[in-house]
């Protein structure tokens, strides 16, 4: 996927500086060389429908490469988005509210914190992409809002290897304050007020109320609830639910 990307990326440089003579690939003016650029960009993002090898991939490295996978790989292919100029609007707004449906959809069944993040990171990503043409300002603070509280999440399960919900459930038994803490990055993940998570969505549903796209923030409101329940019930697990313990040891019994 990421090699097909990258020879999407040079097709595109190569195909704009055919018709305008030029290879600065933040300046294309070729519509073709454009959506050639974005499709590209959005495959190595993870972008719904683009978005297949993510899950996969994140799953079945460690937590440390998901974390990197899922933070420091998305900033150079959103840097060349937010420097590109005459990027198609209607794709992008068409991948964001996609982007947001599945991401919150596909995370409901996950029991693995690998595949749930990488959900996770798709249906941030769509809201990224939906204000990105509107307000470059609004999409960097989502963005490294989104990488914090991810990078911060991710610190938590390496520290105590946590990779499944039996594992999450067992976290406040091991560590009290790290599974307070892990509440609270869920409930900003998930866009709860007045955590720090719901103010990149506000301003986002705010922005494009004033350029009355109105059915489009409605929309996104409402698939964000999705991703909302799947974050609240990753909440209920970790802090007000705790795995039972099984012994192999055999208990010897004397009848009167």
């Amino acid at each position: 996927i990421q090699a097909t990307a990258s020879s999407l990326i040079l097709f595109s440089s190569i195909l704009n500086a055919w018709h305008t003579g030029t290879w600065d690939i933040t300046q294309l003016t070729t519509k073709l060389a454009t959506i050639t650029l974005t499709i590209a960009l959005t495959m190595k993002l993870g972008l719904a429908p683009m978005h297949f090898w993510l899950p996969e991939v994140m799953q079945g490295t460690t937590l440390s490469s998901a974390l990197i996978i899922a933070t420091w790989q998305k900033l150079p292919p959103m840097s060349l988005l937010l420097m590109t100029k005459h990027l198609p609007t209607p794709i992008l707004l068409t991948l964001a509210i996609i982007s947001t449906l599945i991401g919150g959809w596909s995370g409901l069944n996950q029991v693995h914190m690998r595949k749930i993040l990488a959900f996770s990171s798709i249906a941030h990503l769509g809201w990224t992409m939906a204000i990105l043409i509107l307000s470059q300002k609004i999409a960097l603070l989502s963005l490294m809002i989104y990488i914090l509280m991810t990078t911060a999440l991710f610190l938590i399960l390496i520290s105590h290897t946590t990779k499944t919900f039996k594992d999450m459930s067992q976290l406040w038994i091991k560590s009290p304050a790290l599974s307070a803490s892990c509440m609270f990055i869920l409930m900003a993940l998930g866009g709860l007020p007045p955590l720090i998570g719901f103010l990149p969505k506000w301003l986002i549903l705010k922005e494009l109320t004033n350029y009355h796209l109105i059915p489009l923030a409605a929309s996104m409101a409402i698939t964000s609830l999705l991703s909302l329940m799947f974050y609240m019930r990753l909440t209920y697990i970790t802090t007000l639910t705790i795995s039972p313990n099984t012994t192999n040891s055999m208990m010897k019994w004397r009848f009167k």
